[in-house]
């Protein structure tokens, strides 16, 4: 930069040159000095400008702009070199032979993978995958399956009715979020001719408190097979088959006698306790013993439902949840643990 004539800005240049060398702080310490708004060098010079003679007033005022640019030009490079300087000390710092962080990206949900299990159990057996509605209305939630009037399962303090109205060309009834899978076995029933054999994974609803063997919301998978001369020994090895899948070979397996509206006659299945091996302990109540579905004969009368001769076709059917069958899996006391999206506990679950 050449010399402006003017002595006060020329003794300026030193200081200009020296901007190359400071620190953060020193830079700083100069730039208020030179560019200050109150007490600033540069800023006191053009202060003066409006004082002095009209002639010299252009000479002067170019000279102090001319400055100010260089000056903030020199700020503005030596922070740029600084701040290249910190970011060199600090990759110098690295170590670069570290392992990088591992990152949980997400994975199945144990639920899930035990729907999925299941559900590869079932088709290897020729079961096919049906789905339907979760809205659905009274008649294929309860009436085709065999539940009377005046069935409190039917009640509010059981179930979630909605405010919405019939779907056009089904048969009606007040519109629920469905209580269990069942609806998609009528479904099933009306829409294919016997054999019929699916399984029916899905979200069901109840009106239930979240607890630690409750949940409002939860996935459920029924199954159906339906044919001419099924009998009860068919259900029994069926699901004695997919216990020993599921649970390893060896597996001990029970079925005690029940009550369902859509099956007769109905069993409980209760497998070998998969924590004490059926020597008894808090988890399955001493018994060693722990039930993981329900299952029966379909009902003549849901057969008759669906327009179906109960004396030429029999069937069975079966349900269970996957969220009990995981926690008994993965030793989970709580179901709550499952739906609460702890990714901390799930990845544990995972690992």
């Amino acid at each position: 930069m050449t010399e402006t004539g003017y002595p006060e800005l020329d003794a300026l240049r030193p200081r200009l040159a020296a901007i190359a060398t400071l620190d953060n702080d020193g830079l700083e310490a100069e730039h208020t000095a030179v560019l200050g708004r109150k007490a600033g060098i540069l800023t006191g010079a053009s202060k003066q400008i409006p004082t002095l003679p009209p002639a010299e007033r252009r000479g002067y005022g170019a000279a102090v702009n001319q400055l100010k640019v260089a000056f903030e030009a020199a700020f503005a490079a030596r922070r740029a070199a600084l701040a290249e300087e910190a970011r060199r000390a600090r990759a110098a710092q690295v170590d670069r032979t570290m392992p990088a962080r591992r990152r949980w990206i997400g994975g199945y949900h144990p639920v899930t993978a035990v729907i999925d299990e299941i559900s590869d159990i079932f088709r290897g057996l020729g079961f096919a995958i049906a789905v339907g509605p979760e809205v659905e209305s009274e008649w294929y939630n309860f009436h085709a399956l065999n539940f009377p009037p005046d069935h409190p399962a039917m009640d509010l303090h059981d179930t979630l009715y909605v405010d919405a109205p019939p779907v056009p060309g089904e048969r009606g009834g007040r519109q629920l979020m469905r209580t269990h899978t069942s609806p998609v076995q009528i479904r099933e029933l009306l829409a294919h001719a016997p054999p019929i054999r699916a399984i029916m994974p899905g979200m069901v609803y109840r009106n239930d408190p979240f607890d630690p063997s409750h949940a409002p919301a939860f996935q459920q998978i029924e199954g159906l097979a339906v044919d001419e001369g099924i009998s009860f020994v068919d259900l029994k090895a069926t699901l004695a088959h997919f216990v020993q899948r599921f649970f390893g070979a060896g597996t001990e397996i029970r079925f005690r006698p029940s009550y369902f509206p859509f099956t007769e006659p109905s069993a409980e299945v209760d497998v070998e306790c998969q924590l004490c091996h059926g020597s008894g302990c808090p988890a399955c109540k001493g018994t060693g013993w722990m039930e993981i579905l329900g299952s029966g004969m379909v009902h003549p009368a849901v057969l008759e439902n669906c327009g179906l001769d109960a004396e030429r076709y029999t069937g069975f059917a079966f349900g269970m949840g996957p969220a009990r069958i995981a926690m008994l899996r993965y030793g989970v006391t709580d179901i709550r643990h499952l739906y609460e999206g702890d990714m901390r506990f799930l990845a544990h679950l995972a690992s």
